[in-house]
This record gives structure tokens, C-alpha cells and sequence, in this order.
């Protein structure tokens, strides 16, 4: 992987997709379907699913799109129309089970934890942390782990005025169960978030989305380059924090896995300068989130054009990505002109990814954790 610094707004037009996409569907038949799954149980509920999941696979032409250019380089193969439909699957079952996580429902799921000890460790120094996620999974479970242990608490960072009307409605349906909210884009944004590290708290940001014209460090992923924000390390490397990346994996039925890894701690000093400690980390949690697109393919719930039309760069960033040492540090990339215009969907052949570690099938996870059992405690 490599990684540089974009200061060209070219390729933001499409990165913004995911901000300025219509939404489908109506508030009342969500409304209705937050009903059924509050008073009528979450196995009806998942009857009314596979319909909903079923219409926006059927009439949201553009998702299956960006689905199945995903899903071709995850797999290594064009994606089955079965395949396809598990994602978008996968991606209704999470937004439902949200509703249940806020309101502390623990006991109607089967949860696995990878990386507790680390989060005790962490919470025991009692001075905060990043918990950098992606839209892979549940990252509400993130705001349970805050409710299910007594004294540790979780603030998301987010721009609000890109909550979905989903979310809205989720956090309308459980007032007493919604997170604390740090709201991005304001200039008491960074105090506010200093302020919860120094009582302790976690603070939550996903870190997989570019917006407007933010710092971002365009990235190897899945094989070709992409646009990953800078901000979320930078923040960190700032206050000095550790990051710990952070995925509610979705494993079918009720089953979910929640990881915890840290891939950085600037709370120690770095001996090649913040700045290239920052590459490295964005770097580094790319790598995270790309293995556990392979191990759980079907968690990837960015439905838009991630690749913002990047193809053409593919061999040039992939190429150096595999032949140059110190990945992460800034170095001559594509220009940006070669950046702003999308290129046709290349053909299965060409979209091939690297194959996961010798002895792992695809989809599979990597190991056996410990099972642990979540309390059912209020929030």
C-alpha cells in the first residue's frame, strides 16, 4: 500500500455521492416497521426485512452498481445475483438490530468480543481513546459496549446534518438510549472532544468517507487507490490518543463479532515526526479494514462509488504499493488530473484481488475467539 497526500478537489465530486444521495423509501413505512420490531418481535420483524431488502435490490440500480464492483474485488470473481443480495441483506439486518442495541436488548443476540482485554487496559489509564470504525458492520455496538460497563462512556463524532433519516428515527424511537454526539464542522468541535478524553470517555468517528474538501491520503485498497480522510488520525495524533479500530462484524441470525485492534498510540512520541506517524496510521488501518472486508465480505455498506472513478491509476499506485519499502510516507503518486474521470468498470480479469493468507478460505473469519456474553443492563 501507498500513501500520499490529494489537495485536488477532483475527485471529491464523487466521493460526496454518499452525502448527496436521495434516500428511498418512506417515513412511514419505517415508522411501521419500527412498530412491528418494538411490539411484535424481532422474527417478524425479519420477515418484513427480507421484502424491504428485496425491493431496494431490485429498484436501486446505482447501489447494485457499487455493490458489485465491491463485491468482484472482495471476491475475486463477478459477484452471483445470491451473493448480492446477502450484502444488501446483511446491511437491512444491522439497521434493524440498531434499534434493539439502543435499547439494550443484549439478551436477543449471540456476541463474541476479539480485543476486550485491550479495552480494559485502555480504560483502566482512564484517559480516553479514538475508536476508529468504518461502514462495515455495526458500529452501534461501539455506543453498547458504554452502556453494558459502568463507568466507561462513548461520545460519537459525527456531521450530524448527514444523519440519514433512519438514524433519526432510530434515536427518536429510544430518546433515553441515543449516544452523546460531538458534532463535526464547528470550531468548539475539537474542545468538546478534548473534553471527553480528558474525563476518560472513548470517542467514536468513522474514518472510511471523504467530505467537501477535507484532508484526505489517497490509499491502496482492494487494489486500487482510493480516498480515505485524514482528519480522524490527525485529531488523534493532536491530542495525543490512541487509535483502536473498531468493527461490529454482522455473521448472520443474531450472531455478531466485535473487534477491537489498535493501529496507533500518539500518546508516545514518534521517531519519524507526527506527520509521518499520521500516513502510517491511515495506512495501517486501511490494512485493518481490508482484511476484515475478506474475512466478512459481506459488512461493506458503502453502497456508492468508493473508488471515485480511480481505476486509471490502478497499476501505477498498485505497482509502487508492492515494490516500495516504508508505506505511509508521502511520495510521488498520479497526478491529479489522472483522477477525474471515471473510467469504465474494468472486467473481472483486471479486478482481482490479492488472495487472503495461505490456509484462510475467503469469508471465513481468521480465528476463534473467546465468547462472551453481553450484560443486559439499561442505558
Amino acid at each position: 500500500m501507498t500513501g500520499r497526500h490529494e489537495t485536488s478537489p477532483a475527485p471529491r465530486a464523487s466521493a460526496a455521492q454518499w452525502a448527496l444521495a436521495r434516500e428511498r423509501g418512506s417515513a412511514t413505512l419505517l415508522r411501521i416497521m419500527i412498530f412491528v420490531a418494538l411490539h411484535m418481535g424481532r422474527p417478524l420483524a425479519r420477515c418484513m426485512l427480507y421484502l424491504i431488502a428485496a425491493y431496494f435490490f431490485a429498484f436501486a440500480p446505482g447501489a447494485r452498481r457499487s455493490s458489485r464492483q465491491y463485491l468482484r474485488r472482495v471476491l475475486g470473481h463477478e459477484p452471483t445475483a445470491r451473493e448480492r443480495f446477502r450484502q444488501v441483506s446483511a446491511f437491512a439486518s444491522t439497521i434493524l438490530d440498531r434499534l434493539y442495541f439502543m435499547r439494550a436488548r443484549y439478551e436477543l443476540f449471540d456476541i463474541s468480543i476479539e480485543g476486550e482485554p485491550l479495552m480494559e487496559e485502555t480504560f483502566a489509564r482512564g484517559r480516553g481513546a479514538f475508536l476508529v470504525g468504518a461502514h462495515l458492520g455495526s458500529f452501534e455496538l461501539m455506543s453498547a459496549l458504554g452502556r453494558r460497563r459502568p463507568g466507561l462512556s462513548v461520545a460519537m463524532a459525527m456531521y450530524e446534518h448527514n444523519a440519514n433519516r433512519v438514524a433519526t428515527l432510530l434515536r427518536a424511537a429510544s430518546p433515553g438510549c441515543a449516544p452523546e454526539i460531538i458534532a463535526l464542522g464547528h470550531l468548539e468541535a475539537m474542545l468538546r472532544i478534548n473534553d471527553c478524553l480528558e474525563q476518560g470517555k472513548f470517542v467514536g468517528i468513522l474514518a472510511d468517507r471523504t467530505l467537501g474538501d477535507a484532508p484526505a491520503q489517497v490509499v491502496s485498497f482492494l487494489g486500487r487507490p482510493a480516498l480515505f480522510p485524514s482528519g480522524p488520525m490527525r485529531a488523534a495524533a493532536a491530542l495525543k490518543r490512541p487509535v483502536i479500530f473498531m468493527t461490529g462484524l454482522y455473521r448472520g441470525g443474531n450472531r455478531y463479532h466485535v473487534v477491537f485492534r489498535q493501529i496507533a498510540d500518539f500518546s508516545r512520541p514518534a521517531p519519524g515526526g507526527r506527520e509521518a506517524a499520521v500516513r502510517a496510521g491511515i495506512v495501517r488501518y486501511v490494512a485493518v479494514l481490508e482484511e476484515y472486508c475478506h474475512s466478512d465480505p459481506y459488512n461493506w455498506f458503502n453502497f456508492y462509488d468508493f473508488w471515485h472513478g480511480a481505476d486509471a491509476t490502478a497499476g501505477a499506485s498498485a505497482g509502487a504499493s508492492a515494490s516500495e519499502p516504508g508505506a505511509g510516507a508521502s511520495k510521488p503518486g498520479p497526478p491529479a488530473s489522472r483522477l477525474r474521470s471515471p473510467s469504465p468498470s474494468p472486467s473481472p480479469s483486471r479486478t482481482r484481488t490479492s488472495s487472503p493468507p495461505p490456509g484462510r478460505p475467503r469469508g471465513r473469519p481468521m480465528r476463534q475467539p473467546r465468547r462472551s456474553r453481553w450484560s443486559t443492563s439499561g442505558c
